[in-house]
């Protein structure tokens, strides 16, 4: 994953996203696979993204790049989060898909998983 500064084209940070099973060895930096979404960014500086088939759901800073949390999913996230704002708390949500062979949708479930926000 890569930010671009778009006022000079020149690359802000780039970080390899996501970790292959069977590539990675423990205490290294993540394999990097490929992806299935893209990232949203809230107002406050975060990066939330899926979009790997290792079914983790990560927040970066945008600035940095530095992962500041990630979570596992039951399945995989395969579509970009939204992110959305009720009563004052913000939230991110993210659609998940539960199954072995993504080409055949007929045996695979679905569902919504969403997330609060911490006050800043």
């Amino acid at each position: 994953m890569n930010a671009i500064d778009l006022n000079t084209g020149e690359y802000v940070w780039k970080i390899p996203l996501g970790s292959h099973p069977d590539f990675q060895n423990p205490d290294e930096p993540p394999t990097g696979m490929e992806n299935y979404g893209g990232p949203v960014v809230t107002a406050g500086g975060l990066v939330f993204i899926a979009a790997t088939m290792d079914s983790m759901f990560r927040a970066f800073d945008k600035d940095t790049g530095e992962l500041l949390w990630e979570v596992k999913l039951p399945g995989n996230g395969l579509a970009t989060p939204s992110v959305y704002q009720l009563d004052g708390r913000q939230y991110v949500t993210i659609a998940v898909s539960i199954g072995e062979n993504l080409n055949r949708l007929s045996h695979t479930k679905s569902g919504i998983i969403t997330f609060a926000l911490l006050d800043e």
